[in-house]
């Protein structure tokens, strides 16, 4: 009898075992269906006064000012940058758990400025009503977009103190510093998300994958202990892992977690606020980051979702640590094996080559500067765009002889004819001084005499690769162009004056 009630005991326990584990599952599988849904609809909600990572406060304060007529939005002027900018709290929700976002720290990182903007849309909109009314009732939300105004009106990093304001969250010298502590301190926040961008140069560990998103539970202490806040972050942090790795599998990485002591989101953390950092790096086709920008409305929304629904309690710390952490083993362009003399010399060498965004006065604000970041053996290094250049060899790219009046004639002129003889600079009588490139894959002189050709680090490489006796390939400003399929996104190249 004894037995028959200790077997009735165990199938009782395994009968459930298995409804909690199908519940949490199906749980899942509902949230799961819903970030689908929230990704596949995105274009609906996306803020289109917002298209490129370069705007400005001015740009943004409209937006804002519009909220004040809404009922569901609380707005406040919680302080002023150096330069007399306004900090504004956009709060909304009616729920004991306080989440607290500040985005643009740093004034060159807008691409979670752009999904807060998104975010709210959503809120606003008239779908997915019981995950808004679930998340409103258990949540009041904070918003702190663009932290660092005068920053973001240079689009640089540091604000007008020339300070970085993430290395002054214990002496608060700036006004931007003590807003951000004021309003996490009046709130006492639950969570905190500290919002940023990092190097598209990333990679997810040991993957030629960049890291379009990456993570962190920052440390509180230099022994990296894991407290109940912590601990918080970390389990929240696996949920929006496994919610993203739907969208971009291998694309997401794990920050660096050691401790700096000056850091707000490590003292954030120490101060009792569970903290997610959200870093923005980079994927293949995506300069502007409206991708990214996409895979952060999806993220942040469903770690909300999840604090709400405290789903996210059922991870654990040790799968925190699976997510690969970042490396920075990218390049925009990577050639191996490419055959180079040197003083009467052939070497095989590959080339690391990078084509940063350099700001300017032009339609995008910006223009694209190619250099040799790396050479050698980077057979540990990747690549967004590779090519094997093991039975290619090197042909410095020569000036065209004939001269063209001005950059429009050069625009009209047989561009494929030019580039197939091996000409790879022009030249311009009528040169333009307030212009640093042009949209085409010639290079423009304002003399008949190209730089040295020469492959050594900081170069800006300009060189054919030849093959079987025919010109294949043409690198200009260290992108890759291939003459026999050009390539629709070229930028630029450069104009020498």
């Amino acid at each position: 009898m004894q037995s028959f009630k200790i077997k009735l005991m165990n199938q009782m326990r395994k009968m459930i075992l298995i409804t909690v584990l199908l519940f949490g599952s199906c749980f899942y599988l509902q949230s799961q269906e819903f970030y689908n849904q929230l990704f596949e609809s995105y274009d609906h909600y996306k803020e289109h006064a917002l298209q490129t990572r370069r705007f400005t406060h001015d740009q943004i304060m409209p937006l804002i000012d519009e909220l004040k007529g809404d009922a569901m939005f609380e707005v406040a002027q919680v302080g002023k940058s150096i330069k007399g900018r306004s900090l504004n709290l956009i709060s909304f929700g009616e729920g004991d758990i306080d989440v607290l976002l500040w985005s643009q720290m740093h004034g060159d990182e807008s691409t979670a400025t752009m999904a807060l903007f998104d975010i709210i849309n959503f809120f606003q909109g008239d779908d997915f009503q019981n995950q808004k009314d679930q998340m409103l009732s258990k949540l009041r939300i904070h918003f702190l977009p663009m932290l660092n105004p005068d920053g973001a009106q240079r689009f640089t990093r540091r604000n007008a103190l020339d300070i970085d304001i993430n290395r002054d969250a214990i002496r608060l010298q700036s006004p931007e510093s003590k807003t951000l502590k004021k309003v996490r301190d009046s709130l006492e926040a639950d969570f905190g998300f500290n919002l940023h961008d990092q190097s598209t140069y990333y990679n997810a560990s040991q993957s030629p994958k960049s890291a379009a998103i990456s993570f962190l539970a920052p440390a509180y202490n230099y022994q990296k202990d894991v407290n109940d806040v912590r601990e918080r972050s970390m389990k929240l942090i696996v949920y929006m892992n496994e919610v993203l790795e739907n969208f971009v599998p291998g694309h997401i990485g794990r920050y660096n977690d050691d401790f700096e002591p000056r850091a707000f989101g490590d003292n954030i953390q120490k101060w009792g606020t569970s903290t997610v950092l959200i870093e923005s790096g980079g994927y293949p086709n995506d300069p502007d980051k409206q991708f990214l920008r996409k895979l952060n409305f999806v993220s942040i929304l469903s770690a909300m979702q999840a604090i709400a629904s405290t789903e996210y309690l059922e991870n654990t710390t040790e799968e925190y640590f699976t997510i690969p952490e970042n490396d920075r083993k990218l390049f925009d362009l990577k050639l191996s094996k490419v055959s180079y003399e040197l003083l009467g010399e052939t070497y095989m060498i590959d080339l690391g080559i990078n084509t940063p965004q350099i700001a300017a006065e032009n339609a995008k604000g910006y223009y694209q500067k190619g250099r040799i970041a790396d050479l050698g053996d980077l057979t540990t290094h990747y690549g967004y765009e590779s090519l094997d250049a093991s039975e290619y060899t090197t042909v410095p790219a020569k000036v065209y002889p004939e001269s063209f009046a001005t950059i429009e004639k050069v625009l009209k002129s047989n561009l494929q004819e030019i580039l197939s003889q091996g000409y790879g600079y022009v030249v311009v009588e009528e040169f333009p001084e307030d212009q640093e490139s042009i949209g085409v894959p010639l290079n423009i002189l304002k003399e008949h005499k190209a730089p040295n050709f020469s492959l050594h680090l900081g170069a800006n490489p300009c060189f054919f690769l030849k093959k079987d006796g025919r010109l294949r390939y043409l690198i200009t400003n260290g992108f890759l162009i291939d003459l026999e399929q050009p390539k629709a996104n070229f930028s630029n190249a450069l104009i020498y004056n």
